[in-house]
């Protein structure tokens, strides 16, 4: 049976920011806390196949899975999933970007089994991603928000 999650910020920033920079895997180092390394291993069309690597965890283990992801410019909705799929049966997100009053509202939902014989299930992991999920989305608002101000303050 399939767990899932469903988070989303607001990003006071235009849109074709927020897409290009949440959209640059090869920056995600920079943008996101968690992972240490980003490696793209294969371009087909619009999809990307990479590999993140997450800063070592608290006992000095260094952990990475690849992953497939293809954008959709026209209809603003990236949709990804994990080859390497780890501790999961299966793991498939959906990122989509809405304009609103308040700028631009990013969701992303994952869906996910977790394998069954590990010593946390989906619940604890859904925990986990939620916890996750809403510090990084937090940061990139912050981050995108902040080089939108830089592109408004250069202008003439």
């Amino acid at each position: 049976m399939a767990a899932s999650t469903d988070n989303a910020v607001v990003v006071d920033a235009p849109m074709d920011l927020v897409w290009d920079m949440t959209n640059d895997v090869e920056s995600w180092p920079e943008l996101f806390s968690e992972y240490a390394k980003a490696e793209i291993l294969d371009r087909k069309g619009a999809t990307l196949t990479f590999r993140l690597t997450l800063h070592p965890d608290e006992n000095g283990a260094v952990w990475d899975w690849v992953s497939e992801r293809t954008p959709d410019p026209a209809t603003r909705t990236v949709r990804a999933r994990r080859i390497e799929t780890g501790p999961f049966v299966f793991m498939n997100l959906l990122w989509t970007y809405v304009q609103t009053d308040g700028g631009v509202e990013m969701r992303w939902q994952q869906e996910f089994e977790v394998k069954s014989g590990l010593p946390f299930g989906d619940k604890e992991m859904t925990e986990r991603l939620n916890t996750n999920t809403r510090r990084e989305m937090a940061r990139i608002k912050g981050l995108v928000e902040q080089a939108a101000a830089e592109q408004r303050a250069a202008r003439p």
